[in-house]
């Protein structure tokens, strides 16, 4: 039997450690408070739930919508030119939220490249800003994931349909998309999560309007100022999603 050496098991432990033990006293110190069912039901937090749901649903279905179709050429399609494609789809995942917000402002807002041509004062600053800087920063967790999903799918069975007169839309419907629903609902899932923590790009290019543009990450950096209670409310709220997204996503991958 492979023993693993004792001074392991200490250098282990520090990085649970350090992952837990402020999650630990956010929750000590949340509920300590006695305030939390109050600080939940205020407007503030209220309001930007109900703007993080909205834009993080939507943004969910442009992700959805327009990264399936460019997940599947990139998983399938050999073409000039693919490299850059793929570096440009992993961009954002290294860039930092910042930069990323700037650029979306220089080509959205007021006077900028696009931003003329949908409004005289641009995009900025909207909740459709919000939308826009959650799928720049998310989208790429939902076509990494679908384009592993796809590339999965053995070919020989929708070679094998298509054979027997399905058409190319039934066989993706009925062949393709069945197979890499595990991969496409791990990948909607981290990107909704991603979306719903966006914080850096989101202020730069829509900033932080109550009731228009404040996501919850964005009410928390504005209570920490006014209402610590409520900023740890909504910090409280944004971990108990996550852990429920893990949870689901494990047991998605458990299923497949």
């Amino acid at each position: 039997m492979n023993r693993s050496p004792r001074w392991i098991w200490p250098l282990a432990l520090l990085p649970l450690l350090l992952f837990g033990i402020p999650l630990l006293a956010l929750s000590v110190e949340a509920f300590k408070s006695g305030e939390l069912g109050s600080a939940i039901t205020s407007p503030l937090v209220q309001e930007a739930l109900r703007v993080s749901l909205l834009t993080t649903t939507l943004a969910l279905i442009v992700t959805v919508v327009l990264g399936t179709p460019l997940a599947w050429i990139l998983a399938r399609k050999d073409f000039p030119g693919k490299a850059l494609v793929n570096t440009l789809v992993d961009l954002p995942l290294v860039l930092p939220p910042a930069v990323a917000g700037v650029a979306l402002l220089m080509a959205f807002g007021r006077n900028s490249v696009l931003g003329g041509f949908f409004l005289e004062d641009g995009l900025a600053f909207s909740t459709t800003a919000v939308v826009l800087a959650q799928v720049f920063v998310a989208a790429p967790f939902y076509i990494r994931s679908a384009t592993t999903g796809f590339q999965g799918v053995n070919i020989e069975l929708e070679q094998v349909a298509a054979s027997l007169g399905a058409s190319k839309i039934r066989v993706f419907r009925e062949i393709t998309l069945p197979l890499a629903r595990p991969a496409l609902v791990a990948g909607s899932v981290m990107c909704w999560t991603r979306a719903l923590g966006e914080f850096g790009a989101t202020i730069m290019f829509a900033g932080s309007l109550p009731g228009k543009t404040q996501t919850m990450p964005l009410a928390i950096y504005a209570a920490m100022e006014s209402n610590w209670v409520e900023a740890l409310a909504l910090s409280m709220l944004l971990i108990l999603t996550s852990v429920l997204v893990l949870l689901g996503i494990r047991k998605v991958k458990h299923a497949a």
